[in-house]
């Protein structure tokens, strides 16, 4: 009995054991069923979503589309050419009809003639278009103008007197539906050649570069018709494509003007070398200034009453430039001719003459020519109203010892000398020097 019993509980258990293991794995297979189901939901929610996401976009593209769409149609540019076509077609449509009734009351064998003449205008004015597309020659388009206007002016005529003749109207209504008509005639042909203008214009597809050499072109033959004429004979004589533009008007122009230059002339190459020489002169003067105005003032001034000679004033104003004298430095330059001691039996020591000899007579100063006015120039100096001759080496050597006669030895220097005397500082050098020998050869005498 017990092994039986045990038996039976050890069936039992194992029962339990195989149900609890049936039950996980039915709950197991519950879950995933739920979980694959979860997920097919959320996968076709998420489908629908991208879907509904994907419908907004698309709408909202053909929108954008759409927007676009009016927007290029509805551009200035698309608007007054469809615009005006609509305005040509209508007043086609108001024309026609009257120069029908009126040609068919005349005879219906005349019915042809208002299409003959209505289109006739219409043909010139395609044709208008034609030579502006070949760029055919500015007269086949003026000519095929005067056709469209000759075609549309009697048109415009015949409608006007049909409206004159209207019946049932008053006078005024009569005058107004002929004028109208007459407008309306006109108005289509006029506008489709401002329209068939306008685009020509607006159709310069050339890149600035085209249009700056064009202009420069147009400039050019306006401002050198001499030389464009000679070079377009060159271009013209040589063989077809030997010889470019370019450089038949640089021979041109070497030829009118004879400078090989373009652009240059002989009075601007005079002129550029004038600007050359003022700025050397400039550039030398910068280097080796000029001399203080009071000491050139020095060689216009007067002694006595005589006026310096022209000639050695400008020698002295070279030496000027040149020997500057140093006695401000405090030294003494010496002198280029150093006059021997005078003798001790001689009163009066040895004189270095001091005129330079010149071959070429005394003259005034002569201004240079110029096409230019002369500018103002202030107060007129005293050199230019008179002259006085140049004094001699005595009458230098006289004055600088009246102005030297209470000089002390230190004081006796070129400088002092030359504004003493107002002479030059090559002169004054040799003054000094002579005194300065005269005052040596006194001392030796009084020591003697």
């Amino acid at each position: 009995m017990s092994v039986y019993a045990e038996e039976r509980r050890a069936d039992r258990a194992a029962d339990a054991e195989q149900r609890r293991i049936d039950a996980a794995a039915a709950e197991a297979r519950r879950v995933e069923r739920e979980k694959a189901a979860d997920e097919r939901a959320a996968r076709l929610t998420e489908q629908r979503r991208g879907e509904r996401v994907r419908a907004r976009e698309e709408r909202a593209r053909l929108r954008a589309e759409r927007r676009a769409a009016w927007g290029e149609a509805l551009t200035a540019g698309n608007v007054y050419r469809k615009g005006t076509l609509a305005l040509v077609a209508a007043s086609a449509l108001g024309s026609l009809p009257a120069q029908v009734l009126h040609f068919a009351g005349i005879s219906p064998m005349l019915l042809p003639l208002p299409l003959a003449i209505e289109g006739a205008a219409w043909v010139m004015a395609a044709g208008v278009a034609y030579a502006d597309e070949r760029h055919l020659p500015g007269w086949v388009r003026w000519f095929l103008r005067l056709l469209v206007l000759a075609a549309a002016g009697f048109a415009a005529s015949i409608n006007y007197t049909y409206g004159l003749h209207l019946p049932g109207l008053s006078a005024t209504d009569r005058r107004a539906a002929g004028i109208g008509l007459a407008a309306v005639t006109l108005l289509g042909p006029v506008l489709f050649e401002i329209r068939q203008w306008v685009t020509t214009l607006s159709a310069d597809t050339n890149s600035p570069e085209e249009r700056a050499r064009r202009r420069h072109d147009r400039l050019r033959r306006r401002q050198h018709r001499a030389v464009v004429q000679l070079a377009d004979r060159f271009v013209s004589a040589a063989p077809f494509g030997q010889l470019d533009f370019e450089t038949a008007f640089a021979h041109a122009w070497e030829i009118e003007t004879g400078t090989d230059t373009p652009g240059m002339t002989p009075r601007l190459h005079e002129r550029a070398a004038r600007s050359a020489a003022a700025l050397a002169h400039a550039q030398r003067a910068v280097v080796d200034p000029a001399p203080p105005r009071r000491r050139i003032g020095t060689l216009f001034r007067r002694r006595g009453g005589r006026p310096l000679h022209p000639a050695t004033n400008q020698d002295e104003a070279a030496e000027t430039y040149v020997n500057r004298s140093t006695a401000d430095l405090g030294e003494s330059t010496p002198a280029p001719i150093t006059p021997a001691p005078a003798p001790a039996a001689l009163p009066v020591a040895p004189v270095v003459s001091l005129v330079k000899s010149t071959d070429r007579p005394p003259v005034g100063a002569v201004a240079a020519e110029s096409t230019r006015p002369r500018r103002a120039t202030g107060r007129v100096p005293a050199v230019a109203r008179s002259t006085r001759p140049a004094r001699t080496a005595e009458q230098l050597l006289t004055e600088a010892r009246k102005a030297t006669t209470k000089w002390s030895d230190r004081e006796l220097t070129a400088e002092g000398i030359r504004k003493a005397v107002h002479t030059s500082p090559a002169k004054a050098r040799v003054l000094r020097d002579t005194l300065r020998a005269e005052r040596a050869a006194g001392s030796g005498e009084a020591a003697a």
